[in-house]
């Protein structure tokens, strides 16, 4: 009695473990766990597209599992720069996109020669935003939350209603005294504009040169001005270094430079209060991420230049919500052609912006418009730029 009962209980269990092996395989093809280990091991990317439109690059990256990442290429010439991130193609077909690290790092040690430099940098950024998008879109996740989760509810950004950025065109190696009060009349409106509780930050966009930014900076009230920002050309830390110790007002720089590379000197010096990584610029939001790292051990807050359209902004955002020291984003609506762009965030009547919602980066590209866009003739920037009154060539 008791043999044949063990008999039939062993039977059951046999029938009941069987059962329970084919519900877990029925219910396999719809277990997300399941699905995201499988996805996340067996993607790759197939096609990468860019297409220039205006001054802008669109990167469009696309996997053998469906999933699109989308990134922008910034501050190039377009066709160039379209033409190298096509040529980088061949460095990324067939790769694990979820590899971020690892690509970005291929690609950038690729050629020795062309290693580094705004044309690298700046295509390697638009690619490093597609492949987090793909990652993040993979794993259902907004992109912050893989970096760590945010470590602010909202993003501060300007222009807005209490922030503004008064700024230089070229201007000559000194400044008369009627110069100077034309900048320093310029500054008050626009402290006035937004009170004594608002950020005004003056950007003197590499256009003033040493002798004259150190006179305007040594005759403004130090409270007029939150920060000055781009004070030098990048390239000489000897020139920072003068400047810093000749002004008081805190000094910011960034938009230019690229990797963190670049950024450790002015941290090793001492010569900036405030940095400006450009998330399109300094390598995308890989690099991003690792400078905001290397600034915190300096004490020192960003305030991110952007001048991308939503797509890059909120590539953007995802590095700056983990960031720690933060101050101010800068974020330009008006550069966003209508109806390209919908993001999942938005601005409030404070001049906070809300953190992207969705997955990966959170926007959509509306293809059929991108590809009227990019129809249209291109228009060069660099002729109608820095030009002094005697006719010579001048930073900006």
């Amino acid at each position: 009695m008791n043999q044949s009962r063990r008999k039939l209980i062993a039977a059951m269990g046999a029938m009941t473990a069987g059962q329970a092996f084919i519900d877990d395989s029925v219910k396999a093809d719809s277990n997300p766990a399941g699905l995201v280990a499988d996805r996340s091991s067996t993607i790759r990317i197939k096609s990468m597209k860019a297409t220039p439109a205006g001054s802008k690059v669109y990167l469009k990256m696309e996997t053998n599992h469906g999933i699109t990442g989308w990134g922008e290429i910034d501050q190039l010439e377009p066709k160039v720069a379209a033409a190298l991130a096509t040529s980088l193609f061949e460095l990324l077909e067939g790769e694990n996109p979820t590899r971020i690290e690892y690509l970005w790092q291929k690609l950038f040690r690729a050629h020795r020669n062309i290693r580094g430099g705004p044309f690298m940098i700046h295509t390697i950024a638009g690619i490093d935003m597609a492949l987090w998008d793909i990652t993040g879109k993979l794993w259902n996740t907004p992109i912050y939350r893989i970096l760590g989760g945010p470590c602010r509810d909202k993003i501060l950004v300007y222009p807005s209603i209490r922030a503004t950025k008064p700024g230089a065109g070229p201007s000559e190696f000194s400044g008369t005294p009627a110069e100077l009060q034309r900048f320093v009349d310029y500054i008050k409106a626009e402290r006035k504009k937004v009170g004594p509780k608002g950020i005004v930050i003056f950007d003197a966009h590499c256009a003033l040169p040493p002798p004259f930014l150190i006179q305007l900076a040594n005759t403004l009230d130090p409270a007029d001005v939150n920060f000055i920002e781009e004070i030098a050309v990048p390239g000489n830390i000897e020139v920072f270094k003068r400047i810093k110790e000749a002004v008081k007002i805190p000094l910011a720089s960034g938009e230019r430079d690229r990797t963190i590379y670049e950024f450790l000197p002015y941290l090793q010096e001492k010569c900036l209060d405030v940095i400006q990584p450009d998330c399109a610029h300094c390598g995308g939001i890989t690099q991003m991420v690792k400078i905001a790292t290397l600034a915190e051990l300096y004490f020192t807050p960003l305030a991110p230049h952007a001048v991308t359209t939503e797509l890059g902004i909120s590539a953007s955002f995802h590095a700056t919500a983990v960031v720690p020291f933060f101050i101010i984003h800068e974020y330009y609506p008006s550069l966003t052609p209508v109806g390209l762009i919908r993001k999942s965030w938005s601005v409030d009547k404070d001049g906070y912006a809300s953190l992207p919602q969705g997955p990966g980066l959170g926007v959509e590209i509306d293809e059929q418009k991108l590809e009227e866009l990019a129809k249209r003739p291109i228009k060069p920037e660099w002729p109608t730029r820095g030009r002094l009154k005697d006719g010579s060539i001048a930073d900006y």
